[in-house]
């Protein structure tokens, strides 16, 4: 019987990645994880959700910031430090485990490299024109263009050194991925459409 299925997408902050990512799973009929994979690893694990949160999308520092220094019986992940590589074996066991259970589509938590192994998956990255992803942010946020453009900044620093730091992999670069859309071309509902187009091809999910 055919495993189920895995759509994962990267984004640019302010390039709609997450809106295309709702719409597509929404056409598909499938199952949309973003954030709540934090409060899925945090039931599982018992762990404050805040843990997971000071941790989301950040490299190797201690999820704790040097602050706490308390220890946990995590023996299944072969430390018991509550470390950021321990959050992301959290993380990555939940992922998991939901795509064995239904057909999913996460955003970001690199859910494209937890999955390199599954057969049924199609690896996704959105980008947009800087100054649409400016406009979206300053809108979104209420902030002015400057700051907006900072936010943004940081943003997609952070997320590239997360993706890296555990992939081994660039962030962003075609190669990393099936398809990268730049939404900026064809707009959100069109590029959902033409998204939506090419992972069934590729699924043959029809």
């Amino acid at each position: 019987m055919q495993k189920h299925y895995a759509i994962n997408i990267g984004r640019q902050l302010g390039s709609g990645g997450r809106e295309i990512g709702e719409k597509l799973a929404s056409r598909l009929g499938i199952a949309f994880y973003d954030k709540e994979i934090i409060t899925l690893a945090a039931k599982q694990s018992g762990l404050c959700s805040e843990f997971f949160e000071r941790a989301d999308e950040r490299a190797h520092l201690s999820a704790m910031r040097g602050i706490l220094h308390y220890r946990f019986p995590f023996t299944q992940y072969g430390d018991n430090c509550l470390s950021n590589e321990t959050l992301f074996q959290i993380q990555s066991d939940v992922i998991r485990e939901l795509v064995d259970d239904h057909n999913c589509l996460f955003v970001g938590r690199c859910a494209d490299y937890i999955l390199r192994n599954h057969p049924f998956c199609v690896n996704i990255f959105i980008s947009a024109n800087r100054e649409d992803r400016v406009k979206r942010i300053a809108e979104k946020m209420n902030v002015n263009p400057a700051n907006a453009a900072d936010i943004i900044e940081r943003a997609d620093k952070k997320r590239a050194e997360y993706y890296n730091y555990y992939t081994n992999k660039t962030w962003g670069t075609a190669d990393s991925y099936h398809l990268c859309v730049n939404s900026s071309v064809l707009g959100i509902e069109r590029s959902v459409e033409f998204i939506d187009t090419f992972v069934r091809a590729k699924l043959q999910i029809f």
